[in-house]
C-alpha cells in the first residue's frame, strides 16, 4: 500500500477517532496487517504496536480539542488513569511474547463478542429505561476505577485502544455517543502511552525490516497521521450532527468490518 494511499486511509482514521473513539485500533490494526503481509504472521504484531503510535497522537489532538465541560466528567479519576496505564504496560509486554495466532484470533474473537453484546444487551443500541445521562455519581464517565487494569491490559494486548470497552460502559451509564466517543480519547491516551514505549523499545522475534522502530512501522504511522490529524481538528471544531441511534449502529458496523478484515488477512 503506497504512502499516498495510507494518507487517504488516515482521513478515515481521523473521522472514526472523533466520531467513535477508536480510529487508532480498529482502523489501524486491519490496515497495517494488510500493509505488512510480507512479515507473515508478525504482521499483526507490528499492526498492534503501530496502532499504539497512531492512537496516542490522535488521542492527544482529539483530547486537546474537546470542550472542557465534557472532559470535566473525568475530573479526579486519577486511580482509573493509573490502572489504565498499568494495564497498558502489562498488555504491551505480554503481546511481545504471545503467539501471533493468539493476537490475531484474540482480536477477532473479542470484537465478535463485543458486537453480540452491543446488539443483544440493552444500553447501547436500545436505551436503558429510566436512566438519565451519567446519573451514577459514583461512576462519573461510566467506567468504574476497578476496571482500569483489565481494560488497559486487554486493549494494549490486542491493540484495540480501550474504546471498545469504555464507550459501551459510558453508553450504559447514560451518555450519548458524542460524549462517550469524546471521553474515550483521553482514556485511550492513558493506555497507549506506556504500550507505545514498550513497543518502541522491543522488537521481540521480529525480523529486521525497513521502517520499523522496535515493532512499530513508523513510516505507515506517519502517513496515517498526516491524513488523520487535520480531520480530527476539523471535526472537533465543527462536529457533525448524527442521530444517536444511527451513530451507535455505525459503531457496530465498523466493528464488524474491522473483525472481518483481520480474520481474512490472518
Amino acid at each position: 500500500m503506497s504512502f499516498a494511499l495510507l494518507i487517504l486511509v488516515g482521513l478515515g482514521v481521523g473521522v472514526t477517532t472523533v466520531l467513535f473513539g477508536f480510529g487508532g485500533g480498529f482502523v489501524t490494526v486491519p490496515v497495517i496487517t494488510l500493509v505488512g503481509t510480507a512479515l507473515g504472521g508478525d504482521a499483526v504484531r507490528v499492526a498492534t504496536a503501530t496502532s499504539a503510535l497512531v492512537m496516542l497522537v490522535n488521542a492527544i489532538v482529539a483530547t486537546a480539542a474537546t470542550p472542557r465541560p465534557v472532559l470535566a466528567r473525568l475530573s479526579g479519576r486519577w486511580r482509573l488513569f493509573a490502572l489504565l496505564a498499568l494495564g497498558g504496560a502489562v498488555g504491551a509486554v505480554a503481546s511481545r511474547f504471545a503467539p501471533v495466532a493468539l493476537l490475531t484470533w484474540g482480536f477477532v474473537a473479542y470484537v465478535a463478542l463485543t458486537i453480540v453484546d452491543l446488539v443483544i444487551r440493552p444500553g447501547f443500541i436500545r436505551p436503558l429505561s429510566g436512566r438519565a445521562i451519567d446519573d451514577e455519581g459514583s461512576r462519573p464517565g461510566g467506567v468504574p476505577d476497578g476496571f482500569g487494569l483489565p481494560i488497559g491490559t486487554v486493549a494494549a494486548f490486542l491493540g484495540v485502544g480501550g474504546s471498545v470497552m469504555t464507550v459501551p460502559m459510558m453508553r450504559r451509564a447514560g451518555a450519548d455517543m458524542h460524549v462517550a466517543a469524546a471521553l474515550a480519547n483521553p482514556l485511550t491516551l492513558v493506555i497507549v502511552l506506556p504500550a507505545l514505549i514498550v513497543s518502541l523499545c522491543t522488537s521481540g522475534a521480529l525480523p529486521d525490516a525497513q521502517g520499523l522502530v522496535g515493532s512499530v512501522d513508523v513510516v505507515s504511522a506517519l502517513a496515517l497521521l498526516l491524513g488523520s490529524i487535520p480531520v480530527v481538528i476539523l471535526l472537533r471544531r465543527r462536529p457533525p450532527r448524527i442521530p444517536d441511534r444511527v451513530h451507535s449502529w455505525t459503531y457496530v458496523a465498523l466493528l464488524v468490518a474491522a473483525a472481518a478484515t483481520v480474520a481474512v488477512v490472518g
